[in-house]
């Protein structure tokens, strides 16, 4: 079937992006799905900064590419293979696959599946290969989703169906801000009642993970960002205390719990930092591949830290989503504040710079 999309044919443009337009919106064959595999109508999908680290070069794919990995839609037409979900549900895409099979998956989260990894790292899909051309050459899918088109083709091991009351804008932001930033909190930290958590570095991950905190009864939770509105939001949200990272330092500000999800080598060096003695440091955030940090080991052997990995918050999607959209559904997770705009595909690359320029929370594109 023919679909529109936003590919990515080079990667390393020089900014602003609205200039030399790294993305094109093109039109594209989607092949139909394999057994295992549903199609599905893209409703929304977020921009993360993820998308942007493959624009910027900061993780190099394959290209030309669709971008997207945050996105949620409605059931079209499912494998014979496929009993998770039906024509008509709700689906929220999660960006790694779990076959259920390798070593890794039997982690319980902890570890990314094996499999899921290499078909992502080479641009196809679980079960192997691409449904995706352009006059007759293959394009390459993003993380198994490929979500910014008016449709995609996806494994069935990708989805997680959600009830109809979940709208399409929040269902999608679930997939990835709230499953990585969310997930880090309640599945590798675990931040009990009594502690402080900090969560140091505002994006749509790091704030997901901030109010993930302030659902979790009897914690009290720190904002740490450099820019003042990403501060304030914090506040709005009830974080107790909000610092730049220099006030941390100057004021040798103290967590139980501290959740990196700021994707930067010096944030990594502050969230260690503030992490109290025997307390517990979550890093989250994807700094570029050669990035380096300086902590020192004796602080962490003198002072018994602890410091814990966490891709895609270290969740299984299928366990995780219903337990966040639950509590979206109670009030405890006000998802719809992370959304900054909801905007057109057409808008994509524009959507690239206000993500660099960190102006913006998450950006959703509405089909």
């Amino acid at each position: 079937m023919k679909i529109r999309g936003a590919v990515l044919e080079t990667i390393g443009a020089a900014r602003p992006y609205a200039a030399s337009k790294p993305i094109t919106i093109s039109e594209l064959e989607l092949a139909d799905p394999g057994p295992s595999e549903l199609l599905l109508r893209v409703e929304a999908a977020g921009v993360c900064h993820s998308d942007l680290s493959v624009v910027d070069g900061n993780r190099v794919r394959p290209v030309p590419m669709l971008l997207g990995h945050e996105a949620a839609g409605r059931v079209e037409k499912v494998g014979a293979a496929v009993g998770n979900v039906k024509v008509g549900d709700r689906v929220v895409l999660a960006f790694l696959p779990r076959c259920g099979e390798c070593a890794a998956c039997a982690t319980n989260g902890v570890m990314p599946c094996s499999k899921g990894s290499a078909s992502n790292e080479v641009g196809e899909l679980l079960g192997g290969g691409r449904r995706l051309e352009r006059d007759g050459k293959p394009i390459q899918h993003h993380l198994g989703v490929s979500g910014f088109a008016t449709h995609a083709v996806v494994d069935h091991r990708s989805v997680t169906r959600v009830d109809d009351d979940v709208p399409p804008d929040i269902a999608a932001v679930l997939g990835c801000a709230v499953l990585t930033g969310g997930g880090a909190v309640i599945n590798a930290g675990r931040p009990k009642p009594g502690q402080t958590m900090a969560v140091v570095g505002l994006g749509g991950v790091g704030m997901a993970a901030l109010m993930t905190g302030l659902a979790q009864e009897g914690v009290t939770v720190i904002g740490v960002d450099a820019m003042s509105a990403k501060l304030e939001l914090a506040r709005k949200l009830g974080a107790a205390e909000t610092y730049t990272p220099q006030e941390v330092l100057e004021r040798r500000v103290r967590a139980d719990v501290v959740i990196e999800a700021a994707g930067n080598a010096r944030a990594f060096e502050t969230a260690v930092e503030m992490t109290a003695p025997g307390g517990r440091v979550v890093t989250v955030g994807l700094p570029a591949p050669d990035a380096r940090s300086s902590i020192s080991p004796l602080q962490l052997v003198a002072q018994a830290k602890t410091i814990i990995g966490s891709y895609l918050g270290s969740a299984v999607p299928s366990r995780d989503i219903p337990l966040f959209a639950q509590w979206w559904r109670e009030g405890k997770l006000p998802v719809e504040e992370l959304i900054s705009a909801h905007i057109g595909m057409n808008s994509i690359n524009e959507a690239m710079d206000a993500l660099a320029d960190r102006t913006a929370v998450r950006q959703i594109i509405v089909f």
